[in-house]
């Protein structure tokens, strides 16, 4: 049996860890119950290495909203606490305590005012859509609309659980290559800033014929040097610009056309967006949301806006009584094949829930095997970039110095 890191609260309000072996969560909560102890929260030691192992730190997350894997702790916490039959008043309150995210803990703290109020917990995580997306309170309104709270928080907590598995192996995967671009930028600024302008002091005083190359590099040189400040806002009017531009829908829409036409990554995205789709589905049909529903939720969720479309498509179909896999099947440039053929035997035989889950494992273990070999397909390429722009700032140096060298 697996042993457990835990949380817990007495009945006189102290707040106590430890370790416990039991088979589940479940039973762990029923033998601290027993020592007049409530759960608050609980991981086993497999999981805390697995995290250790995949988790990618992210700064500024907390900056500008709630995390992922805030959210991830915040369910495990919530599926724990209601399975322990600890009031939902008091699981916002001590969950509101625990979070170290200030954005999360001040709304947990006006959702326990409006459920004291008398508010579903549902309608309260709509209230917050920066925090809960539409997956959340859709599929817990569901659990309190039929009974099956608990039911459908494991379901929510292994979705979350999932896709922050997938997350921090992309992420993890795309660590390397931008770390080694980082490194290209500052030492090619370097360059520019330290060895051109010396190097074009020489020539000038040579009074060497410079070849347009050289000339251009000089010339940005001097820019940065001389007009750094003019440099430094002009960067940053771009990268604030870039911001906006992409936080719209033609920038979101460009950026997912861009991904799906590079040869290397555009594989990986309709594997990352079919696998969010399968798990998506999965759960939220196995909650019981209607088809169409689920559909127009799921598109929500989706990072790239033409599998977005596709879905708002696929439920407006749906509507007129067409089937999914009808609808999916005009597009099989976004989701493989494989994906139509599973859904029209699940319409069949009303199995959608369960083989979209399988779908879902199966492409999230393509999208992990991928993003393992990622770095050693992305070298090349890098190799490539960088070698041809050292190429390009040699022969505009070194050129100058044959032509002096040949007059001399």
């Amino acid at each position: 049996m697996p042993t457990y890191k835990y949380n817990a609260v007495s009945k006189q309000g102290e707040y106590l860890s430890g370790e416990e072996t039991a088979k589940d969560t479940r039973e762990l909560a029923r033998a601290l119950r027993a020592k007049s102890t409530v759960l608050i929260d609980a991981t086993s030691e497999e999981e805390v290495k697995e995290r250790r192992n995949i988790r990618i730190p992210n700064p500024i997350a907390g900056f500008f909203g709630v995390s992922l894997t805030d959210k991830l702790m915040f369910m495990r916490s919530l599926k724990v606490m209601v399975e322990a039959g600890i009031p939902l008043p008091k699981t916002l309150d001590v969950l509101s305590l625990q979070t170290q995210s200030k954005k999360l803990k001040n709304a947990l703290h006006e959702m326990r005012e409006r459920v004291l109020q008398g508010h579903q917990l549902s309608d309260t995580m709509e209230s917050y859509p920066a925090i809960f997306p539409e997956l959340f309170y859709n599929m817990i309104r569901t659990g309190e609309e039929s009974g099956t709270l608990e039911t459908v928080l494991t379901q929510l907590t292994l979705q979350v659980e999932r896709e922050h598995d997938l997350k921090s192996k992309i992420q993890g995967a795309l660590l390397y290559p931008a770390v080694i671009l980082v490194a290209m930028v500052g030492i090619g600024i370097l360059m520019l800033v330290l060895v051109v302008p010396n190097l074009a002091d020489t020539f000038e005083e040579l009074k060497v014929p410079l070849p347009i190359s050289t000339q251009l590099v000089i010339a940005f040189a001097e820019f940065l040097t001389e007009r750094w400040y003019v440099a430094l806002a002009l960067f940053a009017g771009v990268f604030l610009a870039s911001l906006q531009f992409l936080r719209t829908r033609v920038g979101k829409r460009f950026m997912g056309t861009v991904f799906l036409k590079t040869p290397i990554m555009g594989p990986i995205v309709k594997k990352i967006n079919t696998a969010f789709f399968a798990r998506t589905m999965s759960s939220l049909i196995g909650a019981g949301i209607p088809m169409v529903r689920s559909l127009e939720v799921t598109s929500t969720v989706l990072p790239n806006w033409h599998f977005k479309d596709v879905l708002k498509e696929g439920a407006v179909q749906m509507r007129k009584g067409v089937k999914l896999s009808a609808v999916l099947s005009k597009h099989t440039n976004l989701y493989p094949l494989v994906v139509v053929q599973m859904l029209e035997v699940g319409e069949e035989t009303g199995q959608t829930s369960d083989l979209l889950g399988k779908l879902a494992e199966f492409f999230e273990e393509e999208v992990s095997n991928t993003t393992k070999n990622l770095a050693s397909i992305i070298e090349p390429v890098l190799m490539v970039i960088i070698g041809a722009v050292v190429g390009f700032f040699a022969v505009s140096m070194i050129q100058p110095m044959y032509a002096m060298l040949g007059a001399v």
